[in-house]
């Protein structure tokens, strides 16, 4: 059902192998990455280390690294790669005519949570 996603806008306004925010009120930021081969993913905007804007680091193949200590975050699964240990919680989206879409559930559960 189209209820129970919320658009958060275009597509092309998250920069190629980057990123853009979206507020939650009450709740943690979601942050909306776009890969290089235009997948996009959302994860909840905060690294599982230290809680480094996971927004502002660098987005790579499927992963971001965070810029507060460099740990790689998969975009698809939100665990950390490599050695390191952690998860950050990954959001539902879906691009549906040029539109994002993320789950309604998850943007309750997010404020929830905080």
């Amino acid at each position: 059902m189209i209820a129970d996603w919320i658009d958060v806008g275009p597509v092309q306004a998250i920069p190629p192998r980057g990123s853009r925010t979206v507020p939650v009120q009450g709740g943690d930021e979601i942050a909306l990455f776009r890969t290089h081969d235009e997948r996009v993913f959302a994860l909840v905007n905060r690294c599982p280390h230290k809680h480094g804007p996971l927004s502002q680091g660098i987005v790579h193949g499927h992963a971001v690294t965070c810029p507060l200590h460099n740990w790689r975050i998969s975009l698809e699964t939100g665990e950390a790669l490599g050695d390191d240990r952690g998860c950050t919680p990954t959001i539902p989206v879906r691009v549906d005519a040029g539109r994002v879409l993320i789950a309604r559930a998850a943007l309750v559960a997010a404020a929830i949570a905080a």
